[in-house]
Formats: C-alpha cells, structure tokens, sequence
C-alpha cells in the first residue's frame, strides 16, 4: 500500500475497524473509504457490487462482523450464521469482480476445534468438532477464511485472512448481556462498585483458559501483513500468554478498584476449556504484541468511562 491507494475499511465503526483506520492514519494512509450500516448494508449484494464498481477500491480490510458472546451466540445462532455469511461473501466476491489488488480477512480463533490441540496452529483447522456455544459464528468466519483461499488458488488473488485471539479495548461492546467476557468484566465491576454491591456473581467456574490481544495491537499487525504478507493459510494474531477467567475477573476488579466477593454460577457454561493460539508464523515475521495486560485493561476501563460519559452527555439534552 501506498499513502495514496484507496482503502476500504469494512466496519470502520466497530472495535476492530477503527483501530485499523486509527493505524492507518497514523502510519499517513489518507484515502481511506468508510461507509455506515445505513449508507451501504454489506448483506445486499446488490449494493456492495454499485459500491465497489464506483469507488476503485484497492484495498480492502473486512472488519464487518456481527459479533457477541456466549449468550449471545447461544440466543441468535441463525443470524450470526446469516448476516455474517452474507455480508463476508458480497464484501469478497465484490472485491474479486473490481480488481482489489489486496483484500485481509478478519476472522476469529474459534474457527479452531473446541479440543485442540494447545497451542493451537494454523494448521490444526477443520481437525475436529467446534465449540457448540459458538459454532453458528465459527461456520460463517470459516467460509469467510475459505473462500478466500479458494479465490487465491483458482483466480491468483492476493486475499489473506488473520484469526485473532480474545480482543478488547477502544470502541468495544459493553452490553450487559451481548458483550464478550473481558468488557462484561469491566461493565459488571464498574457497577458494583458505584453501587456498592457486596459481591458480583460470574459465568461458570473461573477454570478456562484465555489469551487476549489489545485492538491496537491487532490493527497494527494487520496493516502489517497487508504490507508483507501472501498466502493462503491464515495468520493467528495473539500474545502467547494466557490466565484463567478467574485470574482475569481478579486483575478487572483490582484494575477498576472493586474490593468485594467473587462468586461463580457453576450452572453456566464455561465454553472452550482452553484457548491458546501458536503466534510462531507472526513472530518469525518479526511482528510482537506491544501492549501487556494490565495496561491494556487499564486503557479499556478509561475507554469505558468516557463511553459512559458521553452517553450521560447525550441523553441529558
């Protein structure tokens, strides 16, 4: 990519998206393309050919997604499956019909079997049966990944795709109920401890295992492989470092400054025991998380804050 190439950032207003276009920008990229959900609907096929046929993308980095946690998945498997089966295939197959130069592919690490082998390759994709909490999710970001291999091997395209583990930070979903585990964390704590709750009651037994990967640390590491990176496998995106849910709930809590009881609903689900990806492919590229937990976690609570504040500003007028 060049300062001047046209890039289109798919889900620019997401989490992942606009830390792309943050890193973007800061790196001097000034055509980037954005488009909300009521300018461009990325499951009208339709409209995404008129999109890309008029704007002479030359990049794109699909970061579109319909995304949730456990409850989430579990409550809506259809139209995880559908609206990101959609919008994935019209955003690919449009690119190819234009001429994209270069299309990466966000993905997630519960494409991976739910007992993989830890930590978990590339390689191991598609080896066995997928984590039955997510797996509506999983099927559709698979396609995604596929579709893009096979449009490498059949038409010589250059589309890569990247498997991120957990993420948080700016911009993340901190529904009570719709969120993943780490914003739920930090939404459930800051509320307990404004309200003075003697104790904040926690999904399942604290024992899974999970990695987690600041955004900003992401977007870089995508920019960065769509700088230097080719080829049909995919590329995990991680830290290499993971903590039980129960150490993570304890760092939230201390981070957020809550001192009170722990408890854990055992009639919950965990999910996937564990969750480690093999980073080795990135590393030898020379690319490194830059940002540690604690920090992270940090940035996200003060994201948080402004996020709630400003919400108070809005609804106040």
């Amino acid at each position: 990519m060049t300062p001047d190439s046209r890039i289109y950032v798919a889900g620019h207003r997401g989490m992942v998206g606009s830390a792309i276009v943050r890193r973007l920008e800061s790196l001097g990229y000034h055509n980037i393309v954005t488009r909300t959900h009521a300018m461009l609907d990325l499951t009208d096929q339709s409209a995404v050919d008129r999109f890309f046929e008029s704007e002479s993308i030359e990049y794109v980095f699909l970061a579109a997604a319909k995304v949730g946690g456990i409850a989430a998945n579990a409550a809506s498997p259809a139209d995880f499956m559908y609206q990101n089966m959609m919008l994935e295939m019209n955003v690919i197959h449009a690119a190819w019909k234009s001429g994209v130069k270069k299309l990466l592919f966000l993905g997630s690490s519960c494409i991976y079997p739910r007992l993989a082998p830890q930590p978990m390759t590339e390689s191991c994709l598609l080896t066995s049966s997928l984590e039955p909490t997510n797996e509506a999710y999983a099927l559709a970001k698979i396609s995604g990944l596929k579709y893009c291999e096979y449009l490498n091997r059949q038409y010589n395209t250059d589309f890569i795709s990247v498997m991120p583990t957990n993420l948080y930070g700016p911009n993340d979903n901190y529904h009570p109920e719709n969120s993943h585990v780490l914003p739920a964390l930090i939404r459930r704590f800051h509320e307990a401890k404004i309200s003075g709750a003697p104790s904040v009651t926690c999904w399942g037994d604290g024992s899974p295992l999970r990695e987690f990967l600041y955004v900003d640390d992401l977007a870089d590491l995508c920019v960065f492989l769509m700088n230097n990176y080719s080829g049909n496998e995919t590329v995990n995106a991680g830290t290499g470092k993971e903590l039980t849910i129960k150490a993570l709930t304890e760092l939230v809590a201390e981070i957020i400054g809550y001192e009170g009881e722990i408890l854990w609903d055992r009639t919950r689900p965990n999910g996937s025991p564990r969750k480690l990806l093999d980073i080795s492919k990135s590393s030898a590229m020379g690319w490194t998380a830059a940002t540690d937990l604690r920090t992270g976690i940090a940035l996200a609570y003060d994201d948080f804050l402004k996020t709630q504040n400003s919400f108070r500003g809005q609804s106040s007028e």
